[in-house]
C-alpha cells in the first residue's frame, strides 16, 4: 500500500443562490419601463360632463344637428324648421350659416341606439365645415320618485 502525501480534501457544498445577476438584469428592466411609461399615453383629453350641469344658455340661436337611430342625419339651422339632409348638404349649409354667424353654437344629438360612429362622422363632418366648436346634446336624466 502506498500513502501519499497529499490528502484530497473534500469541498463542502455551497447552499446560497448568487443574485447579483437578478439585480443587474431587474434594474436594467426598471430603467427600461421607466424610461417608455411616459411615451406609452394613448388617451385622449377630454372634459367630462359633470351630473349637476345645467342647461346651456346662448344669446343666439344654436345649429342643431341630429343623428336618428338609422344613422340620418337632420339640421335645425336657428329657427328653421328640421330638414332630412345628406353629408355633402350638411357640410355646405353650416358652412354658410357658420361664416354668417362665427358664435353661434353648434351642438349634436344622437340617438341612444345609434352606432358611435355615425355621430363622430357628424362631427367630422361640421370640423370640415369650419366649426370651432362643438356641444353633444343630452336628456337629463329623471331623479328616481319614491
Amino acid at each position: 500500500m502506498q500513502v501519499t502525501g497529499r490528502s484530497r480534501k473534500r469541498r463542502k457544498l455551497k447552499a446560497e443562490i448568487n443574485v447579483v445577476p437578478y439585480i443587474d438584469v431587474m434594474l436594467v428592466l426598471l430603467i427600461i419601463f421607466m424610461v417608455t411609461a411616459p411615451l406609452l399615453n394613448l388617451g385622449v383629453d377630454i372634459q367630462l360632463p359633470q351630473s349637476t350641469a345645467k342647461a346651456v344658455q346662448a344669446d343666439s340661436q344654436p345649429i342643431v344637428v341630429s343623428v336618428d337611430k338609422d344613422g340620418n342625419y337632420y339640421l335645425t339651422l336657428g329657427t328653421a324648421p328640421r330638414e332630412t339632409i345628406d353629408a355633402d348638404s350638411l357640410v355646405k349649409k353650416v358652412s354658410a350659416f357658420v361664416r354668417q354667424n362665427p358664435k353661434a353654437p353648434v351642438l349634436i344629438g344622437g340617438d341612444g341606439r345609434v352606432d358611435y360612429g355615425r355621430i363622430y362622422q357628424a362631427m367630422v363632418l361640421l370640423q370640415q365645415s369650419g366649426v370651432p366648436k362643438v356641444g353633444l346634446m343630452s336628456q337629463p336624466v329623471e331623479e328616481a320618485r319614491h
